[in-house]
């Protein structure tokens, strides 16, 4: 992983995965899919809010939301039938929401690879992962034209 300073959630995200075993690893992701965030009532008859994330083989949308102090708030959906994907959205959700835009274009890309799970889930899912990561990120640079 690069040596950009993460924001503290991601970095205690990062170390409990690290602290763990790797079955227990995925074990952790099963439990992070279990908490993923509901969006907001105003998005649930508005699916054009939401951006496809195409890297992902399961559906997952995201949104994102920078308030005037530029602070973001992403949302994601996912399927319970696609528990890793949802868990790799829960990470994000939790581990982006709140933090400034400054500090969400800061994550490194390689954040996904720096969780430890790259031998107990598939490269196409890692790949999944970051690609929400930078699709938030360029929405993030396009509400605050960055």
């Amino acid at each position: 992983m690069t040596q950009t300073q993460l924001p503290q959630v991601l970095a205690e995200i990062r170390d409990e995965f690290l602290e763990l075993d790797e079955p227990d690893r995925l074990q952790l992701l099963l439990e992070f899919s279990k908490e993923l965030p509901e969006a907001p009532a105003r998005y649930t008859d508005h699916p054009e809010l939401y951006e496809r994330v195409a890297e992902c083989q399961s559906p997952v949308f995201i949104a994102v939301e920078v308030s005037d102090e530029k602070i973001v708030t992403m949302h994601a959906t996912a399927p319970v039938e696609a528990p890793t994907t949802r868990g790799f959205a829960s990470i994000l959700v939790q581990g982006l929401s709140g933090l400034s835009a400054e500090a969400v274009l800061a994550v490194p890309g390689d954040y996904p690879q720096s969780l430890g799970l790259t031998r107990a889930v598939s490269p196409l899912r890692i790949s999944g992962m970051t690609g929400m990561l930078v699709r938030t990120q360029r929405q993030v640079r396009a509400i605050t034209s960055v």
